[in-house]
This record gives structure tokens, C-alpha cells and sequence, in this order.
């Protein structure tokens, strides 16, 4: 049985999956951009077997690129920075390589578009947060934009009126920080005040084998200039005088209640209910449904990732897989290896890919 190639680009969560690609036997190519490779080609280069680099990571698309990859037998690892930096239209349409996934279902990560991830989430009965219009704030709200010029990046504020809202966005605009045409295009949605997890589950291809999921971890994001200002008193935020920041910048380990994950796998289960029936054939590999736990018992989801999330093992998932599948789990991203091994083995890659 010779295994294909795991395919993935140089940003985001390529050493995880070079990791678990390289640890589960498989050959590895990454595709780097100039000035942004170093990790990659000189820190970690015992984790990558085939290296492109490119001067921007758009360049991938081109024919030559893609016919590197195919001669390599590759199967490519989508993640956000792919879908970034290529493009919705371009992955759906041009990317002639396999994609261990639902390709279609990346663009639904976006907000606006008509059928988005608010859409897919309330047409899979998940219940989330509350939205508005400039002038119809009338509770605290977060306010999702997108950051200017950095487009994996937005530039959140936080409002409770309109008069509040008015006043921000214009002192962000005024900083450069948004631009008007981002900020029509925002989301404006209720402030959940409770408690944040990112829930992340695997969904296999060969489900006849895995079931049709597994749940990986809960993480929370670190965020700036949030996360500094968190860490100050109260008193001292107050006099702070900028506008915060939610640029991700890490991630950490969470753990929840075990009465309260019933709520988390509910919403997964419905969401892959809502994919199979929206956007078939169904989700495959890891994702991430980030929401809030309430008083009530809610998990209130507010954003959702359908592809590999930032994730690192937390406690006892790992353990707890590594005695489902009889032999150590060390990543989530191992479990998406299993997936492609048992569906090379079973001459079965068609049904893991798209």
C-alpha cells in the first residue's frame, strides 16, 4: 500500500499536520511563501520531504504548481490560510488537487454571503447569538469587522448603543484601522456574556470504520490587544484610551464540565445533519464550532470553522482516542491520517476527498 502524499500550505497549523502526516508514515509537501518560509525550511525541515516555495502563496493555483503536486500523488490539508490566500473561487473551481474534505463547504466560513455560516447553523437548528443593525443596538453587541489590509484578520469593537457604535467605528476608521466598505459589510451581533469554548471534533470519511465523529478538545483563543488588557484591574482599563484588538495570536487548552458536553456534541451532530443535506456530500476532517456556554445550559455557537482549527490535545480526549483506536493519539490531526490511511488501504480515497 503506497500512501499518498499530505499536502498543505506554509501558515497556520502546518506544523501540526506535518507533525501527524510525517509521525503516521506518510511523505509531506508544503508550499511556502518568500519571507514567511523560515520555519518551515530551516527550524522544521525534518518535517517536510518536498518544499515549494513561491513568491506569494496565491501563485499555487498556477498549472505548473498544481502538476508538482499531482506527480507528487498529493492530498491537500485545507486550512485557513489556504482558503485565505488562494481563494474560494479558485479552490472550488481551478485546485485540481484532492482535498481531504468537503471543498465547498470552506466558503461558508465567510460573513455575508447569502447562504454563510449564520445561515448554515440556523438551518441546522444551532442555536446563535442575536443579530442587529447600527440602529437597532439595544444591548451590548460585538461588532465583527473586518481589520484593513490584513485579510485573516478582523478588527472586533464592542457597543451598547448607536450613538456607542457611531462613535467607535468612526475613531477606528480615523485610525486606519477599518475602512467604511468593511464596516457595511460587518456583523453586528449580541455580546454572550459566559464563558467561551472552542469545541473541535473530527468527522471521518470512513465512517463504516470510525462512526461519523469524534470530539478532540476544547480550546479558547488569545487574542490582542484583548488579552493584555484582560490582564490589567478594572480600574486600570478604564483608562485606557485605544481600540482592542481581537488578532488572534494563540490558543490554550480548556476543559468543560462533563454534564455540560452533551450540549456540544448535540450541536456538532445537528451540524453535520445541516452539511449532508446543504452542501454534500457531507464534512469531512476536523472543525470547530466556537460558542459560549450559558446559565441556561445553552451552547450559543458564534463562529464556525470548516476545516483544520488551531488545536493542541487536551484532557483526556487524546487518551481517551488513543484507547478507541488501540494505539497512541498525540493530535488531532493524527485522527484525519487514520482517515486517509484506512481509505488508501480500502482503495477508498474518492470517498475522503473532493
Amino acid at each position: 500500500m503506497k500512501l499518498p502524499t499530505i499536502g498543505m500550505l506554509g501558515s497556520h497549523s502546518a506544523e501540526e499536520i506535518g507533525t501527524s502526516a510525517k509521525a503516521n508514515g506518510f511523505q509531506t509537501v508544503i508550499v511556502c511563501q518568500k519571507g514567511r518560509s523560515k520555519l518551515y525550511t530551516h527550524y522544521n525541515k525534518h518535517l517536510y520531504d518536498h518544499v515549494i516555495v513561491l513568491n506569494k502563496f496565491g501563485e499555487m493555483i498556477q498549472d505548473e504548481i498544481q502538476e508538482q503536486l499531482r506527480e507528487l500523488n498529493t492530498i491537500w490539508i485545507p486550512n485557513r490560510s489556504f482558503s485565505v490566500y488562494v481563494g474560494y473561487e479558485e479552490i472550488e473551481k481551478k485546485f485540481k488537487v484532492p482535498i481531504y474534505g468537503n471543498r465547498d463547504i470552506l466558503r461558508v466560513e465567510e460573513r455575508g454571503p447569502e447562504k454563510d455560516q449564520y445561515w448554515l447553523l440556523k438551518q441546522s437548528g444551532i442555536r446563535i447569538p442575536k443579530s442587529f443593525t447600527p440602529d437597532s443596538i439595544d444591548r451590548l453587541v460585538i461588532v465583527k469587522v473586518q481589520q484593513k489590509g490584513r485579510p485573516l484578520e478582523r478588527a472586533f469593537f464592542y457597543a451598547a448603543s448607536p450613538a456607542e457604535y457611531e462613535k467607535t467605528s468612526e475613531s477606528m476608521i480615523k485610525k486606519n484601522l477599518i475602512s467604511e466598505e468593511d464596516l457595511a459589510q460587518s456583523t453586528i451581533e449580541e455580546f454572550v456574556i459566559a464563558p467561551r469554548f472552542n469545541a473541535n471534533f473530527q468527522a471521518y470519511a470512513m465512517d463504516d470504520h470510525f462512526g461519523d465523529l469524534d470530539f478532540v478538545g476544547f480550546d479558547d483563543r488569545i487574542q490582542t490587544s484583548l488579552g493584555g488588557l484582560l490582564n490589567l484591574p478594572a480600574s486600570e482599563q478604564l483608562k485606557i484610551d485605544f481600540a482592542v484588538m481581537n488578532e488572534e495570536a494563540g490558543h490554550k487548552g480548556v476543559t468543560m464540565r462533563e454534564s455540560k458536553k452533551p450540549l456540544v456534541y448535540n450541536a456538532a451532530e445537528a451540524l453535520l445533519e445541516g452539511i449532508r443535506e446543504h452542501f454534500p456530500p457531507r464534512m469531512i476532517g476536523l472543525f470547530s464550532l466556537q460558542g459560549a456556554l450559558t446559565e441556561e445550559s445553552e451552547f450559543i455557537v458564534f463562529d464556525l470553522s470548516p476545516r483544520v482549527p488551531c488545536v493542541g490535545p487536551t484532557s483526556p480526549e487524546m487518551r481517551r482516542l488513543s484507547l478507541k483506536f488501540d494505539k497512541p493519539v498525540q493530535s488531532p490531526l493524527d485522527l484525519c491520517m487514520f482517515d486517509i490511511q484506512k481509505a488508501t488501504k480500502e482503495n477508498r480515497i474518492s470517498d475522503a476527498t473532493t
